[in-house]
Formats: C-alpha cells, structure tokens, sequence
C-alpha cells in the first residue's frame, strides 16, 4: 500500500516577513485561497486518503497542523524537537511506516510547492510508484526545465529504461548542485537535464536498507527508535532526533544509491522560492503589476508587486520590479530580482537584537 510523507517543517525565511518563526511559509497563503501545506494535502488525496499521510514537522507546529489539516490523524502528525535536515525525517518516516505496514511504499513530498496540473501530477507519481514497488528502486521527480535556472539543483539522466507505466522513466547518472548561469544554459542546452524538485518515492523497506549501507549512523538511531517506540512514542522521537547527525536525503543517500530513477514531468511546478516566484504566479494587470487586492494607485510602475495587511493606501510612482509586503508589525521592500536576499535579513534581525520581528 502506499503512502504520503509530507515534509513540514522548514522556517521559510526568504518570505518574512509574512512568514514568521511561529508561522511559516507552509501554513500561509500565499497563492490561492488555502494555505500551502493544505493544497498539498488536497491535491495528493485522490491517491492517497488522509489516513495514509503523515506529515513531519516541527514541534512547535504540530497544532498550527492539527488546524488545517483536521481530516489527517493526529497520530500521523510528527513533531521534530529539532531540525536535522531531510534524511532523518525520511528515516523516522520510514521508520513509523514500515512497523504500520511492512510493504509500504512512500511518497515523499515537501509541503510547500505550487502544482497546476494535479491530474498529470498525480499520473506521475503513480508510475513512480509502480517503478518503487517493481523493486529495491529509489525514484525522484524531475521538472523539465524551461529556462537556465541557477536557483535549483539539477539531475542527468541516462537513457529511458523499460518499466511498465505511461511516463517515461530514466535511470539517474548524476546529481549537479545549483549551477552557475554558463552552467545552467549548459544543461539546459543539452536536454538530458532536470531541475530537481526535491521529491521521492520508495519502499519503506528500500530506504531503510539504504541508510543501512550509506548512513549506518542513522540507521542505529532508526533501530534503537523501534525498540522503543511503542513504550513510549515521544520520548523514542526526541531520543532519535537528538542522536541523528544533520544531513540532506540528497547528499546522504541518492548520490551515493546504485538503483536511482527520475520520472520527468512537466505540471505547472514551482518551488515558490521567493516573492519573486509568488509575483511571477500572481495575476498581472496590463503594466504587469500585482496587487493582492490592497488599494493601490500604480503610477508609471511597472513589474511590481504590492501585498498589505492593513487598509491603507499605497501609491507606487515610477518604480520597476519592487515588492511590498506588509504585517501588522513590519514593513518590506524590495527588489524583486533581489527576493532570494531577504533570508539574509532575517539572520541580521539576531544580530541586532531583533528577534521579536523574525
């Protein structure tokens, strides 16, 4: 039977100040009417019901996700005592799965993507998933890239193997780290490259057996947790999380795994990275500026982007490509070309004793 993993526990930084240390990006809306780590949920359901999706998170999140997810059991709801990175998220998961069902197959998804084309979404993790159960296959998504982009991480592919499905499927040779621009039009140029999109499948039992051979770290961590987990859940996962070194899925394991498989797809993907991909989604007016229904008066601007959080008035006058966000407590602008920067102000807020703001 398969499963969903759904990863919730990121502090989305690069979208303060909307999202804060007590409610990050997943949990906002930012695009549509539902937050992210709801449409998430809605658009995996009609594969996988509720009751099949466990969702990891930070500690401090677990009610802020037993709110708007009321449909998932609270006892698929994992709380991190600390962040550790993605691999032993997917461990623990794994983990909790395969004691639940030893035949279990995981979809691993973060929580805070943006996905158009939810039918051809879902077809594709579908031949995903018949690749994982055909056997010990670890699987990844790959976007079709459309531009030489050097915000994400890429895949190489080798040539299309034979699996029985209605995508292609291609056996992965390399992992590439977020290029530089020559790079990326390289890749981009020679079309057996994907963006990476950060989302996996896999039998329970597969992954195990690959931290087994490359993180045998974790894997004691994983062995010592099922021991004592149906003592006592809680104290298994804080004793696992604060034992477990702090590294990538990515790193740790699909760079270093032998049976490794990209499924390509093209659905309307967006990791929705910064402003600048919230803007680039956003509903344009015929100067290409958005306004998230705040009263706005744009006046020779062009390319700009306005969110408010109060009824004021804003007048944008002879501006290109400038964001502004406001919260009840603060104010940011931008340079939308500039977006991914804002991550860098959260860490100054530490810096200069400001931590009430992050």
């Amino acid at each position: 039977m398969h499963y969903a993993v759904i990863m919730a526990g990121g502090v989305g930084s690069r979208f303060w100040p909307s999202s804060r240390k007590n409610k990050p990006k997943q949990f906002l809306n930012l695009i549509g009417e539902r937050s992210m780590i709801q449409e998430t949920v809605d658009r995996i359901t009609p594969l996988i019901p509720a009751e099949r999706i466990l969702i990891i998170t930070n500690d401090s999140y677990v009610d802020l996700v037993k709110e708007q997810l009321p449909d998932v059991p609270h006892e698929n709801i994992i709380g991190e005592p600390v962040a550790r990175n993605t691999a032993p998220c997917v461990a623990i998961a794994a983990a909790i799965l395969q004691k639940r069902d030893p035949s279990a197959t995981m979809v691993v998804l973060p929580a805070d993507h943006y996905i158009t084309k939810e039918s051809k979404f879902r077809e594709i993790l579908l031949s995903g998933i018949n690749v994982a159960e055909a056997g010990p296959n670890l699987i990844t998504i790959g976007i079709t890239p459309h531009r030489p982009e050097t915000g994400y991480g890429y895949i190489q592919m080798n040539e299309e193997v034979a699996f029985d499905g209605s995508h292609p499927v291609h056996e992965v040779k390399t992992f590439a780290e977020k290029p530089d621009l020559k790079t990326a039009v390289s890749f981009l140029e020679s079309g057996d490259f994907l963006w990476n999109s950060g989302m996996f499948i896999w039998k329970a039992k597969t992954i195990l057996d690959q931290f087994y051979t490359h993180l045998p770290a974790i894997y004691r961590e994983v062995e010592a947790f099922d021991a004592a987990a149906d003592r006592d859940m809680s104290k298994a996962i804080e004793t696992f999380y604060h034992g477990v070194m702090s590294i990538s899925i990515d790193y740790g394991i699909m760079e270093k795994a032998e049976t490794v498989f990209v499924v390509p797809g093209e659905f309307g993907w967006s990791d929705v990275g910064s402003w600048m991909a919230v803007y680039e989604l956003g509903e344009k007016d015929e100067h290409g500026n958005v306004n998230d229904d705040s009263s706005v008066v744009f006046q020779k601007s062009v390319n700009c982007m306005v969110r408010m959080n109060s009824e004021k008035l804003v007048a944008m006058v002879g501006l290109h490509g400038i964001a502004v966000v406001e919260t009840n407590d603060t104010l940011l602008i931008c340079n939308l070309d500039e977006a991914q920067e804002v991550k860098s102000v959260v860490d100054q807020l530490e810096e200069q004793d400001l931590s009430r703001f992050k």
